[in-house]
């Protein structure tokens, strides 16, 4: 069997995935790549590091950076920590995609657009298509929003629905350099099984708990296993005060062994194996705007 020859037209690069919170950026990324990377919620500001979904075409290699959403209402040290990661983002792509929700443009949307960097491939995927009364609606608002800045391209999508998807990866393409691919075809992270458990377990609490509380929670993963094909994992959940601790812990521990119970399955789906998860609350207050706390849990 003769070997495949190398294509010298071969395409990869970075894109930046950015937008305001809750747009729909981490599902746009999992959509793309086909499985559950970067979490998701109704809840803004669900992403907070970034993290790198791999796609491989025929003929180009996407490597997707899913950045937290620019956050300018707080000043945390965790909030400074994801501004940084979107700026950080931005300076060390290829490519920079912008996504906004269809018929919906906000201040919040204009100064994103005031931290693209100039001289770099930019594009817009307008997302939420699927939610618009009237397709003649689409015209209008692009028309607004190519008012603000000029794109090279723009491509409207449904990333819950996956609606126009391959159209936009291979107009992605175009603006990558031409480069050997960096992964294998199965390879769809850059991202740590340790980091992935983590954003597992976090997404629950997003999920499970009320509308606050998920924002003064972290995950650490304190110990992480490998028994032949089985993973075991323990990780503490960090709240911010005694009262948020009964909160996740629920009546006799009902609540923390639901966060548990889901988490471990979308671990197994997402590495194909069995995982025993252990899961404990412990309070450490302030840890939000402890820079040396926020190190030791992977924040820039």
């Amino acid at each position: 069997m003769a070997e495949k020859k190398p294509n010298p037209e071969f395409r990869t690069g970075y894109i930046a995935i950015v937008g305001r919170p809750n747009v729909g950026k981490s599902t746009l990324l999992n959509r793309l790549v086909g499985q559950k990377l970067s979490i998701t919620s109704r809840k803004p500001q669900t992403t907070r590091q970034r993290i790198t979904g791999i796609v491989t075409l025929d003929d180009a290699q996407l490597l997707f950076v899913d950045t937290p959403g620019f956050q300018k209402k707080h000043g945390s040290a965790l909030n400074r920590s994801m501004n940084r990661s979107v700026t950080q983002a931005l300076a060390a792509v290829d490519v920079v995609l912008l996504v906004l929700e269809a018929d919906h443009f906000s201040d919040d949307d204009r100064a994103i657009m005031a931290l693209l960097p100039a001289g770099r491939p930019t594009l817009l995927a307008i997302n939420k298509t699927d939610r618009l009364k009237e397709r003649g609606e689409l015209l209008p608002f692009i028309e607004k929003v190519s008012k603000q800045r000029a794109f090279n391209e723009i491509i409207p999508i449904s990333a819950s629905k996956g609606h126009a998807l391959g159209t936009l990866t291979k107009v992605i393409a175009k603006y990558l350099p031409v480069a050997p691919a960096i992964y294998t075809e199965d390879e769809i992270t850059e991202s740590s099984e340790r980091f992935l458990a983590a954003e597992m377990v976090r997404e629950k609490l997003f999920r499970l708990l009320g509308d606050e509380l998920p924002y003064v929670c972290a995950v650490s993963i304190d110990r992480f296993v490998m028994e032949g094909t089985m993973r075991r994992i323990s990780a503490s959940i960090i709240v911010d005060k005694e009262s948020h601790k009964g909160i996740v812990v629920g009546a006799k521990g009902s609540r923390l062994r639901e966060i548990g119970t889901l988490a471990r399955m979308d671990m197994q789906k997402l590495f194909d194996g069995k995982v025993h998860l252990e899961l404990w609350v412990r309070v450490k207050g302030g840890w939000s705007d402890d820079d040396r706390m926020l190190k030791q849990l992977g924040y820039d």
